[in-house]
């Protein structure tokens, strides 16, 4: 992926469909809200982003479940809610906030060939039912920021990302990931979602 091309206009406005619904039972579904903010471990960088607060870490490995998505990135909204029935249907338990993986970049691969997945983290390992499929992130070192604003805006803050990247002399090293932190049914004004972006990184 070519990092500085990488400006997809991400529409996921509808991720309000996964929020947590006073129908389920305690303890069932998802609850992407649940790790709060608590996992902000620096200032959280505001439109129009013209400073990104940033910085690097070792990120664990990562079980999760997924609904796959070939096509253009503003569908990931339908695609997670899709995934959030299916993980409620299936009574999987998420072990945090929802999130998606990007793995082209729209400047170079054509909008109907992109490929995203859209994931909700879990604990174990397991065999969902279709649409579910489960695979596992592997530890590997991320350049990471969080970002405030809505959802469909956070490709405005990546080159402040790519910029740090490039100071420490690395490059994109795997799909980017966005772990929506904050879910769209509990706030009343869109610029207080935040959203945890993580991009895999190496040497040259």
């Amino acid at each position: 992926m070519q990092s500085s091309l990488r400006f997809a206009a991400v529409s996921i406005l509808c991720l309000g469909a996964c929020a947590s619904r006073e129908d389920r039972a305690p303890g069932q579904g998802t609850n992407p809200a649940a790790a709060g903010l608590d996992t902000a471990d620096m200032a959280i960088s505001q439109p129009p982003f013209a400073q990104v607060h940033a910085n690097w870490k070792q990120r664990l490995d990562q079980a999760y479940v997924f609904v796959p998505l070939t096509g253009s990135y503003t569908r990931i909204g339908e695609t997670l809610a899709a995934a959030d029935r299916a993980v409620r249907d299936q009574g999987i338990e998420a072990s945090g906030p929802p999130f998606a993986l990007f793995y082209d970049d729209p400047g170079s691969v054509a909008s109907e060939s992109l490929r995203a997945r859209a994931c909700f983290p879990v604990g174990t390992r397991f065999t969902p039912k279709p649409p579910l499929e489960y695979a596992e992130l592997e530890s590997t070192t991320v350049v990471y920021a969080f970002v405030a604003g809505p959802y469909p805006e956070v490709p405005r803050a990546y080159p402040g990302l790519f910029e740090y990247m490039r100071t420490l002399s690395w490059v994109e090293n795997g799909p980017i990931r966005e772990v929506y932190l904050v879910d769209p049914a509990s706030v009343s004004d869109w610029r207080e979602l935040v959203t945890e972006v993580q991009i895999p990184a190496t040497a040259r």
